[in-house]
């Protein structure tokens, strides 16, 4: 595992209706729904850190916090950046940051901890048993 703190990767969308608050369930309006930047920004993190761990390992989220500070209506352009801020054994911490044309509409953080990918799902079929 090469990961270190530095480490970025963004994403850049427009916003549709499968982006919104009403097709979330989120509420009821047409804008970027929460969950949606949530998952969006979710994204922008294993981006940026699938080419730097070994076969076999994946990275699963643990911890959000985020903030939803404006809303981005159809059509709207927003580009979320995550960096990579702290390292911890395999507990990784990453802030985040959203923007449209008229500035942040969102931000937190998201921590992620690299596991097996096998040792991992057996132990989630585990939990069924």
């Amino acid at each position: 595992m090469t990961l270190a703190p530095g480490l970025r990767s963004q994403l850049l969308i427009m916003v549709e209706m499968s982006d919104t608050a009403k097709r979330a369930g989120s509420g009821d309006v047409p804008v970027l729904a929460t969950p949606r930047l949530l998952a969006l920004a979710e994204a922008a993190t294993v981006q940026a850190v699938e080419k730097h761990l070994a076969p076999g390992e994946t990275s699963v989220g643990t911890r959000v916090a985020l903030e939803h500070l404006a809303a981005s209506p159809l059509g709207t352009h927003v580009q979320i950046g995550v960096e990579l801020t702290e390292v911890d054994g395999r507990r990784l911490v990453f802030a985040f940051e959203a923007h449209d044309k008229r500035g942040v509409v969102g931000q937190g953080t998201i921590e992620r901890v690299v596991v097996d990918r096998h040792k991992f799902l057996a132990g989630a079929q585990r939990r069924l048993a």
